[in-house]
Formats: C-alpha cells, sequence, structure tokens
C-alpha cells in the first residue's frame, strides 16, 4: 500500500499499449461490490478466496498485461506461487517504513487500513506488514527501490527490465 502500484502500472501499460489491470479493481467488478464491503459482508477468507480465484483467472486467460496486485495477494494461499509460474516478469516496487509513512500520511483518508491508526503508530503498523509480507514480495523476479525515484524513471527501469 502507497508504493505507487497503481500509478506505475497504468504509465506502464499506457506506454506499452497493454491493458491494465487492477486485481482489487476486478474482484469488485466481478462480485458487483467494493473489497471494503467484501470484508465486511463476507469476511476477509470469502475475499482471499476470491482473490485466489480471480487472480488465477487472470494469469490464465489475459495476454498483453499489467497486473497491480493489493499488497496483501502475494501473501495468501498459493497465490505467489501462482504468479510465479505463469509470469516472467514480477516486480516488487520496494519503498522504505519511512518514506511509505510519508506517503500514507497524505492519503490517510482514502485508506481504509489506515484511517484509524494514529499518526505516531503508522511506522509501526508499516514496519510489521512489511517484515510480515518481505518472504513473499522478495521472491518477485525483479526488486525495485524507489525511494528516491520518481515514477518516470521507475517506469523506466521496469521497461529496460522487461526487454
Amino acid at each position: 500500500m502507497g508504493s505507487g502500484k497503481s500509478t506505475i502500472g497504468k504509465i506502464l501499460a499506457h506506454k506499452g499499449n497493454l491493458e491494465f489491470i487492477d486485481l482489487d479493481h476486478y474482484i469488485e467488478q466481478a462480485e458487483n461490490m467494493s473489497v471494503s464491503d467484501i470484508f465486511r459482508i463476507r469476511g476477509e477468507l470469502y475475499f482471499r478466496k476470491k482473490e485466489h480465484q480471480y487472480l488465477n483467472e487472470v494469469l490464465d486467460q489475459k495476454e498483453g498485461f499489467v497486473l497491480s496486485l493489493g499488497g496483501g495477494t502475494p501473501c495468501y494461499g498459493d497465490n505467489m506461487k501462482s504468479i510465479i509460474e505463469k509470469t516472467e516478469n514480477t516486480f516488487y516496487l520496494k519503498v522504505s517504513i519511512s518514506e511509505l509513512t510519508k506517503r500514507l500520511l497524505k492519503e490517510k483518508d482514502e485508506r481504509p487500513l489506515v484511517k484509524n491508526i494514529a499518526e505516531d503508530e503508522l511506522p509501526e503498523f508499516i514496519g510489521k506488514h512489511l517484515f510480515e509480507r518481505n518472504q513473499f514480495y522478495s521472491q518477485a523476479h525483479k526488486v525495485i527501490t524507489c525511494d528516491t525515484k520518481d515514477v518516470k524513471d521507475i517506469v523506466e527501469e521496469i521497461k529496460v527490465a522487461l526487454v
């Protein structure tokens, strides 16, 4: 969350004349319900099962696309295994805790997961999630450190890695 996945993905897809797919939006359209409503009404377990189903659907049925995943997607079920096996190009946009904190504080009200977390507790919350998820994220084919780079540089780095 806050690493720039959607922003970078949209630009990359546009530059490559590819379809951009945000998995959360794909799930929302398929389920005819927002992700937050799915969590609230059906629960996280239901969401994670559907997330796994739709991730594999996209990976199996689509070609020539850029897919942006939710931050938790690689960490559940066999999602990371599916991702690694079904595509040759996976990227982890690595951002430090301090940079993520700065970014998320600017848009805290639009982020349900951090909306109710006190400002001084946000770095610990982010650090805990990164620590728990790092074993999955680090399996990506390419890790791109993003802290000191602007969007244009990150997009170019990904484009070079794709060639």
